[in-house]
């Protein structure tokens, strides 16, 4: 599993390196002095701290790929002019790449040059290149986004089921699965919690999400996670069991998901020294939830194309708009801004057949 590496906050550039924003001399064509164009370090990590960790490491690898781009045609990555970011659009749309990436990437190298104190390059010609591109694959049949398959709670059952052995290991996983369902978390959000997050009430279990993608300002929502009827999709019940076995082994704060090694050696717990790499104290990456996901499944003899992490947020939604839940109730637990497309092409999903108008129709 992939660990995060900290940058020393006390270097400007460690702290740059670190988020995908890098100032690396060795890529500029000109390079900036003076008082009026620098940052000090301290500027820089709140610069940092203002981008979700999962943008800035999507950040961290599309700037990687645009310098050695750079490098191998010539150009210049810092400062990159405005023909040299539509080239490297044009590139990246000879490869392949969904426009939703490489719209990404351009929001990436523009971060850059403002945190190395550039004025970024105009992004009209790149936006224009970008544009074209979507036509081309709307000609050609092909999907601009894809969606991420909601997981059905009828597949949720099957992969609890599959998990339920008894180990450190699938325990860890069928929370994962069944609280990220529950809570239609984000798998950032779920990698970030930690145990001092879940408070124990009468009705279940109030889970605190200290910052996620839309909530920039940090202010936190708290995310109210009822008893379910089936005790092995039952969040409540497999979060205690979950938490009562790291408390067995003298853990009671830090991250709530751990890396456990292929021994059951759960990181994070006094004493412990799994095997491989990763934070010291354990805690999972975002990605390693998809993969989490993606291999239950596999064990439960499901084949479900574009599962992924996003899966168990869809799934969440839908399957509570399914049971009744209004669009109001289902964006506040999940913490999708008012209005949000995204929400409402799940909701788009589930209508398509709970209100279709060939009911009754007499076929």
């Amino acid at each position: 599993m992939i660990g995060d590496a900290d940058g020393d906050a006390g270097r400007r550039d460690d702290v740059i390196q670190a988020t995908a924003v890098v100032r690396d001399d060795a890529v500029r064509g000109t390079a900036v002095a003076g008082a009026d164009t620098t940052l000090s370090a301290t500027t820089a990590a709140r610069i940092t701290a203002s981008v979700p960790e999962t943008t800035r490491r999507a950040y961290a690898g599309d700037w990687n790929r645009f310098t050695a781009w750079c490098a191998r045609e010539g150009r210049t990555a810092l400062p990159a002019s405005a023909e040299t970011l539509a080239e490297y659009v044009s590139a990246l749309a000879d490869e392949g790449k969904a426009p939703a990436t490489i719209t990404r990437a351009i929001a990436g190298i523009r971060t850059a040059h403002r945190i190395n104190g550039l004025l970024p390059p105009d992004t009209t010609a790149a936006r224009a290149v970008r544009k074209a591109y979507r036509g081309e694959r709307a000609a050609a049949g092909t999907p601009n986004q894809r969606q991420a398959a909601a997981l059905a709670v009828s597949h949720l059952r099957r992969i609890a089921a599959a998990l339920d052995t008894g180990t450190a290991t699938d325990l860890r996983d069928r929370l994962t699965v069944v609280l990220g369902w529950a809570m239609m978390a984000r798998r950032s959000e779920l990698a970030g919690l930690d145990l001092g997050d879940v408070t124990d009430v009468e009705q279940g279990l109030l889970v605190t999400v200290r910052r996620s993608k839309t909530d920039r300002a940090a202010t936190g929502r708290r995310v109210a996670v009822p008893y379910g009827s089936d005790p092995l999709t039952c969040p409540v019940r497999t979060l205690r069991a979950w938490r009562a076995l790291l408390a067995e082994r003298g853990s009671t704060s830090g991250p709530l998901l751990r890396r456990i090694d292929r021994h059951g050696v759960i990181a994070g717990v006094p004493g412990a020294r799994p095997s491989g790499s990763g934070p010291a104290d354990g805690r999972l990456s975002g990605h390693t939830i998809g993969t989490i996901l993606t291999r239950a499944a596999r064990r439960a003899g499901l084949a479900i194309d574009d599962l992924s992490a996003h899966s168990l947020r869809a799934g969440g939604a839908t399957g509570a708009y399914t049971a009744g839940a209004d669009l109001v109730s289902i964006g506040r637990h999940g913490g999708w801004r008012d209005g949000s497309s995204e929400l409402l092409k799940y909701i788009r999903d589930v209508d398509r057949w709970k209100h279709n108008p060939m009911h009754g129709a007499g076929l």
